[in-house]
This record gives C-alpha cells, structure tokens and sequence, in this order.
C-alpha cells in the first residue's frame, strides 16, 4: 500500500509538470496579451504611429471682410446710409483635401476599459477660396450714389493637430474609441475688399483693404470616433473620424477619415 501510495503521487506529479510545461507563456507575449485566463488584449504603454487622410473643409467667409470696410468707410455718408460693410458680399464655401502625419499616446487599462492621452498631427492642403460682388444705386440729401463692393478671401489650412483624452472598450483585438480635445492649426489667410462707384455722377477715388496673415496660428476643439485592431506582438492597425472646428478669422472646420499603423511598446 505504502508503494502504491507513493507510485500516486509521483505520477500526479509528472503529470501536473507535464501540463505546466505545455500552458502558453503569457510573458512572451507582451505587447499581445494580458497575463491573464482570459486573453485580454493588452493595449497599456506608450504607442507610436502614422496615418493619412482625406478630408472636407467647410468656411464661412460671410462676415470676413467687413470690419475691414467698416475701417475703411468710417464716418462716411455711404456707410452711415447703407450700411455698407454689413453687405453679404460673400458666402459659404466648401472643398476637399488629404494629407499626412502622425500620432504618439499613452494607454492605461483596467481589464476591458481603456483611457489615454494622444497627440495627432497631420499636414496637408485644406481650406478654400471665394470672390463676390455688390452694387447698389441710393440717394440721400439731394445726391445720388452708386457703389460697388467687391471681395475677396482665401485660407489654406497646411497643418492641423490635435492634443486629445481617448476612452475605448476592449473587443477581442479591437480597441473601438471615442476622443475630445483641442484643436490648433497653422493656416495663410487673405482677404481682401474695394469699395468704388460714383457721388453724385463723379466717381470717387476706390478704397481698397487688403489683409495677409502667413502661418496665422489658429485653435478650437476636436471629437471624433476610431478603432484600432491589434495584429501581431503591438503592430495595430488604425480606422478614425475626425471633426475640427476652428475660432478663426474666417469661420472654419475640417473633417477627416484617417488610416494609420502604429506600434505599442
């Protein structure tokens, strides 16, 4: 009995050793996998990344000159008349664009919920243009008037980013995500505005405002949606919206949908 006893218990030994050394060794994956029964995948640590996009720009250049006018016909007879400067000259306007650039985060997990920190970046051509034209023919003290409004504005965003708090929930090797932050742009903006006609069947001498700001910095807020796919040992793959709105001299935002590769260390 005694022999039998022992004979037991070296086999169950041998057998609890065998299947040990057959369990998958969850410390070589890291990057892949969580250590534990459930196989979470494990997206915490810093992580790396490129991207690019494709995207529309929406402006709305309705009031981007008329402070300039205003300036312009201070304390004249056809502004204290007609108003002139409050002319909706200009419209809305909108136009595509792609472009490129990168991403850098951090990711902290508690089993399925993830919260990060994320920079995003890209440069590309976005923006747009428009031209428009307004007359109008009054009289007031005797004296006919006949002016003319044109204008003129443009901005071409070249570099947008965004500084974002992300909260995603683990699916299998999917990491769906949500975002907001703030938003800031670097963008060249002109706008320019004439004002010409006639006092009285004389014209008068055109006044023209021109305005040019290069690589004017420009800032708002940022939200969007994404998810990124685990492939292989923190090589992800990513899948993202983008909204940007911007308080700009003239009125602007631009949506993006992104793809990207990254890698968590």
């Amino acid at each position: 009995m005694r022999r039998v006893l022992i004979a037991a218990i070296a086999m169950t030994a041998a057998a609890h050793g065998a299947q040990a050394a057959d369990m998958p060794e969850f410390g070589a994956l890291r990057g892949a996998m969580v250590d534990t029964p459930r196989g979470v995948v494990d997206w915490q640590g810093f992580y790396v990344g490129g991207q690019a996009g494709y995207g529309a720009s929406d402006m709305d250049f309705t009031n981007s000159t008329q402070g300039a006018v205003a300036n312009l016909l201070t304390n004249t007879v056809i502004e204290n008349t007609m108003g002139v400067s409050s002319w909706p000259v200009l419209g809305k306007s909108s136009s595509r664009g792609q472009g490129w650039g990168g991403f850098v985060g951090y990711n902290a997990q508690w089993d399925d919920v993830v919260l990060g920190i994320e920079a995003n970046y890209m440069h590309g051509s976005f923006g747009g243009s428009t031209s428009g034209y307004m007359g109008r023919i009054f009289s007031t003290g005797g004296v006919t008037y006949d002016v003319d409004y044109n204008s003129a504005a443009s901005i071409k965003v070249n570099d947008v980013g965004s500084a974002r708090l992300r909260a995603g929930w683990v699916i299998g090797s999917f990491l769906p995500y949500a975002f907001g932050g703030v938003a800031l742009g670097q963008a060249d903006i002109i706008r320019t505005a004439t004002i010409s006609g006639t006092q009285g069947g004389a014209a008068f001498t055109p006044l023209t405002s021109s305005q040019i700001q290069n690589s004017h910095f420009i800032y708002g807020y940022s939200a969007g949606l994404g998810v990124d796919m685990m492939l292989y040992r923190g090589l992800f793959m990513r899948a993202e919206w983008e909204y940007q709105k911007f308080a700009a001299p003239i009125n602007t935002s631009v949506s993006t949908v992104r793809a990207g590769v990254g890698y968590k260390f």
